[in-house]
């Protein structure tokens, strides 16, 4: 082993004895990793976004996250990869919702005649999301905690596969079948503008 590889491993040593004291409740181990590692976040985030006050947010966000779940976190490298992994989700997630709510802007404006007339019945996004809750809720149970861990949780397949045991195939399988029972169930509400919503909400 060369020199960089020892002090690599060393620091990987280090982070996981800090990040188990971390585990156990211990709030200066939070703030190593917050020091350490908040503003190479914040730069990441904002070479994408470009907003320096949404990038912050987003990583405490991230901060606050890693705290909550300090228990149940899993580390298959290291804290860095981890925090710079879950920063990528939350910022493309952000952009995602951008979008969303530009093309819900737009069609508004591309079908205000139908707003108009009282005879079209529009639902509004609460009750969107009541049906996509109902159609998740009736999902079978095992494609339904899959797709929950990975959608609310941010489990990865091979995360979810350990958490579950089972195979990474199968997981992938059940994520298939989630997102395609939910868009059947989800079909009569397509010929809504809001369906562009409802699919960014889907599928991740």
């Amino acid at each position: 082993m060369n020199l960089h590889q020892a002090d690599y491993t060393n620091r990987i040593s280090e982070e996981l004895f800090i990040l188990k004291r971390m585990a156990d409740g211990d709030h200066h181990a939070l703030r190593f990793f917050f020091d350490k590692y908040y503003d190479e976040l914040c730069n990441y985030v904002n070479l994408y976004l470009r907003d320096r006050s949404v990038s912050e947010d987003i990583v405490q966000d991230i901060f606050i996250y890693f705290w909550e779940k300090r228990e149940t976190i899993r580390m298959d490298s290291s804290v860095k990869y981890y925090l710079l992994r879950a920063a990528r989700n939350k910022f493309l997630n952000h952009i995602r919702d951008e979008k969303s709510h530009q093309i819900i802007q737009n069609a508004v404006w591309s079908k205000s005649d139908k707003f108009i007339n009282p005879n079209y019945n529009l639902l509004d996004i609460n009750e969107i999301e009541k049906i996509i809750k109902s159609s998740i809720d009736n999902l079978p149970p095992r494609c339904r905690e899959v797709y929950l861990l990975h959608k609310n949780e941010d489990f990865s397949y091979k995360e979810i596969a350990s958490k579950m045991d089972i195979s990474e195939k199968t997981v992938e399988n059940q994520m298939t079948i989630a997102i395609k029972k939910l868009k059947e169930q989800l079909a009569p509400y397509y010929d809504q503008f809001f369906v562009l919503l409802v699919l960014s909400l889907i599928e991740k």
